[in-house]
């Protein structure tokens, strides 16, 4: 699938794979094993924006997947996001769906909106948020009509 692809048809909170067509090198090649790690990955779908116009530069859109997080003592010090344009050379695929019932944690209302969590339930959702503490949470559910709108879509753009 291309970027613009994952854009249109990919829910937010799914896994997307990313790569660019080319073989992964000997595990003894470290630098070309780091470089080819860094253009052929996973992660889950974050945030999509759309184009915009600032002055005289047009940006053609993107969206962001969270690729990992690094942590020390029940911290989490860096988080790795990637952030694809939607004119994008690389190949893109759905791995994974979020469930029908699964709940969305963003970190807050409107359209620049970024998911920090993906439960299984409200539950789920609502122990999460005490451990956490994000103040201005929206949570949303992942409907039966989403769900099913996802794989007609899958079968068409597949």
């Amino acid at each position: 699938m291309s970027a613009s692809l994952i854009y249109d048809l990919a829910p937010i909170g799914s896994i997307v794979a990313w790569c660019d067509g080319t073989p992964r090198p000997l595990e003894r090649f470290n630098k070309k094993l780091a470089a080819w790690q860094t253009r052929n990955s996973s992660g889950r779908l974050i945030c999509k924006e759309g184009p915009h116009q600032s002055g005289n530069y047009a940006s053609p859109g993107h969206f962001t997947l969270h690729e990992a997080n690094f942590d020390g003592k029940n911290t989490v010090v860096i988080r790795i996001h990637r952030t694809f344009g939607l004119d994008s050379n690389l190949t893109f695929k759905v791995l994974e769906r979020p469930a029908l019932g699964s709940i969305r944690v963003f970190d807050r209302a409107g359209v620049n909106a970024e998911l920090v969590h993906l439960t299984d339930n409200r539950e789920a959702a609502a122990a999460w948020l005490k451990e956490h503490g994000y103040p201005n949470v929206v949570l949303e559910e992942v409907t039966a009509d989403e769900v099913a709108a996802s794989h007609v879509e899958g079968r068409a753009a597949t």
